[in-house]
């Protein structure tokens, strides 16, 4: 009797062997052993692109992927433009908001004057509309002048940024038609103020947006360009 289930159990555990191996497959799938499962080594994606690394390269390659990911959360924010009045008070506003010193500065952007055709100045407004009317009559588009001063009551047909981009519209024009324009350069407007937070984290970027600096500017927006 003793003989008999002694047998029974070797077999039992032969089978049992030869199961766990896959043996009765796939009719009788054997269970799962971790890494040694099929379908889980069959379920791979890739598995060729998975290096093994030293620990030394997989902390470096740890310490990249986080500095480029807090790099990534940076963000360059910018208001204005702003006269020297306007720069001082919205700085002031920042100060009394406790941002902290040096997360921001001054950007100073130079401004070209350019160049016109320009018609005027005109005796009087009346002159100036009735002259309007005759350059609409030839389907251009025609700008009344509001600055500089000395320009006013006068019209323009365009700016350029070089004389001799404005030399030639005057030309092409004159063949249209068009008398008594001239080129003129207009002067240099004044300097444009921004202030600029270049690498402005999430936070920062936060106390930014949610401040509202004085008129005319509409607050912290998205740089215009990067830095």
């Amino acid at each position: 009797m003793l003989r008999a289930l002694l047998l029974l159990l070797l077999l039992a555990n032969a089978l049992f062997y030869a199961w766990t191996r896959g043996a009765f497959a796939p009719g009788w799938p054997p269970p799962s052993h971790g890494e040694r499962e099929a379908g889980r080594l069959a379920a791979q994606l890739r598995p060729e692109l998975v290096v093994v690394m030293p620990p030394g390269a997989a902390s470096a390659a740890v310490a990249a992927a986080a500095a480029a990911s807090a790099a990534a959360r940076l963000a360059c924010l910018e208001a204005g433009p702003f006269n020297e009045t306007e720069l001082a008070a919205t700085e002031a506003t920042l100060v009394a908001a406790a941002l902290p010193a040096g997360s921001w500065q001054r950007e100073q952007v130079e401004r070209a004057g350019g160049w016109v055709v320009y018609f005027g100045r005109f005796a009087d407004g009346e002159a100036r509309r009735v002259k309007e009317e005759e350059l609409r009559r030839l389907k251009l588009n025609v700008e009344s002048v509001k600055t500089p001063p000395e320009l006013v009551p006068g019209l323009m047909l365009g700016r350029y940024e070089s004389r001799e981009a404005a030399d030639a519209a005057l030309a092409q024009l004159t063949q249209r038609g068009v008398r008594t324009a001239r080129v003129l350069a207009l002067p240099t407007p004044p300097a444009q103020n921004w202030l600029r937070a270049e690498r402005a984290g999430p936070e920062l970027q936060a106390r930014l947006t949610a401040l509202k600096p004085p008129a005319p500017s509409a607050g912290f927006v998205p740089c215009a360009k990067a830095p």
